[in-house]
Order: C-alpha cells, then sequence, then structure tokens
C-alpha cells in the first residue's frame, strides 16, 4: 500500500482518465437525448434543493456535467468540479449545446480554493462522491469556504451502513465484509470500468475511503455549518448490490423479502449569516 491519500487520489485520477473516455462513448445516446432535453436530477433531490433559479450553484465533482446542466436548465447559474480532465472536458462540450454559459474547473477538490474566489448560494454533491475523500476535514472546510453567507450545501450520498455489505455476493442477503470505522487505509478493489464502459480491460486499481455518518456530521459543523436536516432512505442511484430492484420511482431497493437498512442519505446544511 502507499505512503500517503495523494498517492492513492493519483492512481485514482489515472484511472478515470481512462475509464470517462469509454463510458461517454457508451453513454452518446443518452448524452445525445440529453442535450435535447430533460433533466438528469431526481425528483427527490429537486424537492430537497428546491429553486435555484438566479442562484450560483457550485457542483463538486461533477464528473461529464449531466447533473450540473440540469441546474442550469432550472436557472441556475453553475460551475462543476471535477479533478478528472477528460471528465471535465466532455462537460464543456455538452455545455455547448446546453447551457453556454456553465462553467466547468478541472481541480482537484481539496486544491480548489487556489483556483476559485468567489462564494456561491448553493454548493451541491451527488451519489458516489466521499469515497474518493480521504479527508473529511479538509473537504468540509473547502465546502463551507465556498457556501454564501446565507448559502446552503446540499448532499446525496450512498448511506456508511450500506458500505459494510459484501458488494458482490451471489445470494439475496446482506454480508458484513467491512468495518464501520475506517482505520485510514482505503478499500482496493480491481477497477470495475466494466460496468459502465463494456470493453474496458485494465490492471488498474481504484481506492475509496470509508467515512462513518458522525465523522461527516462533525467535519461540517466544526467548519461552520448548521445542519438543517438529514435523511435516511432506503434505496440508492445504482445498484450497489446485484439484488437489487429498480422500481417505478427510478431508484434501486432492496427486495421485499430482504431486512431494511439505509441505502442512502441527504443532508442540507446551511452558513449563517
Amino acid at each position: 500500500m502507499k505512503e500517503n491519500p495523494a498517492a492513492y487520489m493519483a492512481e485514482n485520477k489515472e484511472q478515470w482518465e481512462i475509464w470517462t473516455p469509454l463510458k461517454a462513448a457508451s453513454a452518446r445516446d443518452a448524452l445525445d437525448d440529453f442535450r435535447r432535453g430533460g433533466l438528469g436530477i431526481h425528483p427527490l433531490e429537486l424537492q430537497e434543493v428546491g429553486n435555484v433559479s438566479g442562484r450560483t450553484l457550485l457542483h463538486l465533482q461533477s464528473h461529464m456535467g449531466v447533473r450540473t446542466l440540469s441546474w442550469a436548465r432550472l436557472g441556475a447559474q453553475v460551475t462543476g468540479v471535477d479533478f478528472c480532465a477528460e471528465g471535465t472536458e466532455t462537460a464543456r462540450s455538452l455545455a455547448q449545446d446546453v447551457a453556454p454559459s456553465a462553467r466547468f474547473v478541472c481541480a482537484n477538490v481539496y486544491d480548489l480554493p487556489e483556483q476559485l474566489e468567489e462564494t456561491f448560494d448553493v454548493v451541491y454533491m451527488s451519489h458516489g462522491t466521499l469515497g474518493w475523500l480521504p479527508d473529511l476535514v479538509g473537504w468540509a472546510e473547502v465546502v463551507a469556504r465556498f457556501v454564501a453567507p446565507g448559502g446552503r450545501f446540499h448532499l446525496f450520498e450512498s448511506h456508511p451502513t450500506a458500505w459494510l455489505f459484501d458488494q458482490r455476493t451471489p445470494s439475496r442477503e446482506l454480508r458484513a465484509r467491512y468495518g464501520y470505522f475506517s482505520p485510514g487505509e482505503p478499500l482496493r478493489w480491481q477497477y470495475r470500468g466494466l460496468q459502465a464502459a463494456p470493453g474496458l480491460e485494465t490492471d488498474g486499481w481504484e481506492y475509496c475511503w470509508g467515512h462513518g455518518m458522525g465523522s461527516l456530521l462533525t467535519s461540517l459543523v466544526a467548519a461552520g455549518l448548521t445542519l438543517s436536516h438529514l435523511r435516511e432512505w432506503p434505496f440508492v442511484a445504482w445498484p450497489m448490490f446485484p439484488f437489487l430492484e429498480q422500481r417505478d420511482d427510478g431508484w434501486w431497493h432492496l427486495p421485499d423479502d430482504v431486512p431494511s437498512v439505509p441505502l442512502s442519505f441527504s443532508l442540507m446544511a446551511h452558513k449563517p449569516l
């Protein structure tokens, strides 16, 4: 294993630079559909974030920009940030057809204060972001830095409890495999890009960090934000277990015969005036 988190993050970035253009190619039809209209945000998120028309919005870890540009379609002045150059270029290309005023910045979240000076009415993150970040304290400080006084932060993410279970078991049951309290070293998996880009072959590894709910909330509060709500949900945005069922609401649920556990959560925090 490597000596510091930066080395793990560098290897993750290397893999994402390979994987992202292949994912974009495999999703070309979906991206073309998005260009023609529609939103890449679930109605639940729209309900929780609320009206963004006329507001400035910063999307951290924006990937290829579909969610970022969805907020632009709803009237926000958006800035997306991602550490992957390929993802940033895809987002910029998409923006030319969807929202030319949208801005995309290629940067590591922790380094973003060196590239942006302004603050934003809304800071937003969603679905599969926290696990790529080794340091919650530093992350929360960056989030708080960019929330304007009176502004708010919205996070939609898979639940820490869901990451305790073996994601590759073929049986219809939840089997605890990982500890809840992170030892500091990330979990390591053989790269799984095949799920998103069939035909991709790579010998790389991906590294993800587990974060407990207590550490997450404490980091945000210590950074000067006030928690408005925390909601836990029995569904998730992708099939993280092979036996999950996608239902009419668009979310992936546990089968009825499997005990219910929280699979995702949403929170809002604000910065006092």
